[in-house]
């Protein structure tokens, strides 16, 4: 590597060490690189303004934060909790089961991983934590685990965020993530009924038939969302993008006309927050793209496509050796920067192989999911401690079950592509093949 590049990875690597927003040690990076090289530093705000202003796809990420945002302050998550209750409540474990059922049908609204847990999660464990038999970091390891849903079942910030880098349609990758998804709930209900058994919890008391019709209604207009959502964007009223401006409408209208749950004060707070989020993701974005135009510019994707092509590996091969390098990383990084810094080296190796995007796609978001609930640096497990108290040792212990069965189910559909593909192509997405 040249001068340059070595400059690149120090000024990142010593903003690191020196806790500096990643956004802004890509972008000092970026501009270390272009001074070492001896090119105009002008070329910074080129590539920056160019990248965010030729990205349509990227109009969505903000939108569905602010969804999320005004759903987690509306009384959508109750609202919600008390239905999944009445549909699996009585199990054992019912509350953990219940907070699955939530996250699916959440995942279904938000997209995101931390609003799940920060809002119909937070409910969740405030009712376990009520229950003797719920321990607190069984609770939030529950929490934590289901979670990881919200950017698998569609919509999905992370994938919206794929496709910006890949290419590749999010309107297939919405749908590749639908089965797994739908596995991911089925094998954390399974553990959780394990668990239960295992432990002997007693059943919930059943909801009294008379509050059903409330409880239903109550529910009815929440899960109107998917519906909407997902029915406008499969049946091409709208596109992915126009489909986060209608999540924020939707859930702008239920939460301050329908309920009236939203006062101006919360409504600013959530403006705020939006806003403060959206900020980061940009950010974050800005520097990812100086540091494409750096390793595009080294020709370090071409040489690790040129690399993996000289060691003769199988699409298998390739997959389960980019499973390992993304649940390491995911260790240390977030989501963002692994999706826009390491997700664009690794694509001329993709399509060389002729591995399907959308796959690839799906494979890539599900582990950085798990990279979000194991330590040292899960997100998903700091963002439950902060808001509970629970201390991440006792959700670790609790939860190495649904880490383990995570990881098999990424490893079945690595094996197993149809397991991501069968729906886009049923759906006549041909979802866009590599190469």
């Amino acid at each position: 590597m040249s001068l340059a590049m070595w400059s690149l990875i120090g000024v990142v690597v010593a903003g690191m060490l020196l806790r500096m927003p990643i956004g802004f040690s890509m972008l000092m990076s970026g501009v270390a690189y272009l001074l070492v090289k001896g090119q105009d530093i002008g070329l910074v705000a080129e590539q920056v303004s160019n990248g965010l202003y030729n990205s349509y796809v990227l109009l969505a990420v903000p939108l569905f934060v602010f969804a999320a945002n005004i759903m987690n302050a509306g009384t959508v998550s109750e609202r919600i909790f008390d239905f999944c209750r009445i549909l699996v409540g009585r199990m054992r474990g019912g509350l953990a089961q219940v907070d699955i059922l939530v996250s699916v049908i959440f995942s279904g609204m938000s997209g995101s991983a931390i609003a799940d847990a920060a809002g119909p999660g937070l409910v969740t464990i405030r009712q376990m934590l009520k229950k003797p038999e719920y321990t607190p970091g069984f609770a939030g390891a529950v929490v934590v685990a289901s979670a990881t849903l919200g950017p698998i079942i569609p919509p999905s910030i992370p994938m919206v965020i794929y496709a910006l880098v890949s290419g590749a349609s999010v309107g297939a990758l919405f749908l590749g993530g639908v089965i797994p998804g739908v596995f991911m709930a089925l094998l954390m209900m399974a553990v959780v009924h394990y668990i239960a058994v295992k432990r002997n919890m007693p059943r919930e008391a059943p909801v009294p038939l008379k509050e059903w019709p409330q409880i239903i209604f109550r529910g009815a207009l929440p899960l109107s969302m998917p519906i909407v959502l997902l029915g406008g964007i499969y049946s091409g009223a709208f596109t992915a993008t126009e489909a986060a401006a209608v999540a924020a409408f939707h859930s702008l209208i239920l939460a301050a006309w329908v309920f009236r749950a939203l006062s101006w004060r919360a409504f600013w707070a959530v403006v705020l927050e939006s806003t403060r989020a959206s900020a980061v993701i940009t950010i974050i974005l800005a520097g990812s793209f100086m540091l494409n135009y750096a390793f595009t510019a080294e020709g370090i994707p071409q040489l690790m496509a040129a690399w993996v092509d000289g060691m003769h590996l199988s699409r298998i091969q390739f997959l389960l050796l980019v499973n390992v390098l993304f649940l390491v990383l995911g260790c240390f990084l977030d989501v963002s920067v692994l999706l826009l810094v390491f997700v664009p080296m690794l694509l001329p190796a993709t399509k060389l192989l002729g591995i399907d995007l959308v796959h690839f796609g799906v494979l890539v978001v599900l582990n950085m999911m798990i990279g979000l609930i194991h330590p040292p640096f899960g997100m998903l497990l700091f963002v439950t401690k902060a808001l509970t108290g629970i201390p991440i040792g006792d959700m670790m212990k609790e939860g190495w079950l649904f880490l383990v069965m995570l990881v098999g189910l990424l490893l079945a559909m690595t094996f197993f592509p149809e397991i991501v593909l069968w729906l886009p192509r049923t759906m006549g997405y041909g979802a866009p093949a590599a190469g």
